[in-house]
């Protein structure tokens, strides 16, 4: 399975990929190196995330997982970048226990780009999270969709807007 190691400020993650799409993010280095155009693309969408350039990913994920998990999983992409739902929130949405939608979280095989760390306790506690350094690294994840300078999912670049004068001014 080809794979690729990328540095990003909350340490390295290794993605893999399978038949044209994105099947996992760990942690860590991964053994296989196998830079595909594919995970080169994704290399370039995470340094762009991280560098607060794009809050979302364009990019063909293949999680493998039950119909119930991958339910959960299309759940979690809807979440707007730099927002939390709560497990509660999300087991109303789809007629499940927040137990059931917490266990489908943490079965993610592809954390950032299907983003679990946007789910939140009751209350809008943290939580937990499973990656890096746990909690931690969902606050870091968390705050830096917060900020990012480029407020678009799909991370296209925006043009810069220019104003049209009204009659009777002049440029400043």
């Amino acid at each position: 399975m080809p794979q690729v190691t990328c540095l990003t400020p909350i340490g390295e993650v290794t993605i893999s990929a399978e038949e044209d799409a994105i099947v996992a993010l760990d942690w860590g280095r991964g053994r296989d190196q196998e830079a595909t155009p594919l995970l080169r693309e994704a290399v370039t969408q995470l340094q762009d995330y991280f560098d607060g350039l794009r809050t979302g990913f364009d990019l063909p994920l293949a999680p493998f997982g039950s119909a119930f998990q991958q339910r959960v999983w299309a759940a979690l992409r809807a979440i707007p970048p730099g927002e939390t739902r709560s497990y509660g929130d999300l087991a109303k949405l789809l007629g499940s226990s927040a137990r059931a939608i917490g266990q489908a979280n943490g079965a993610n095989p592809i954390p950032i780009l299907i983003p679990c760390h946007r789910v939140v306790a009751s209350g809008g506690r943290l939580g937990g999270y499973s990656g890096g350094e746990g909690p931690a690294t969902k606050r870091v994840l968390l705050e830096l969709e917060r900020q990012a300078r480029v407020p678009n999912p799909s991370g296209s670049p925006q043009a810069e807007l220019t104003l049209p004068q009204a009659p009777g001014t002049s440029p400043r």
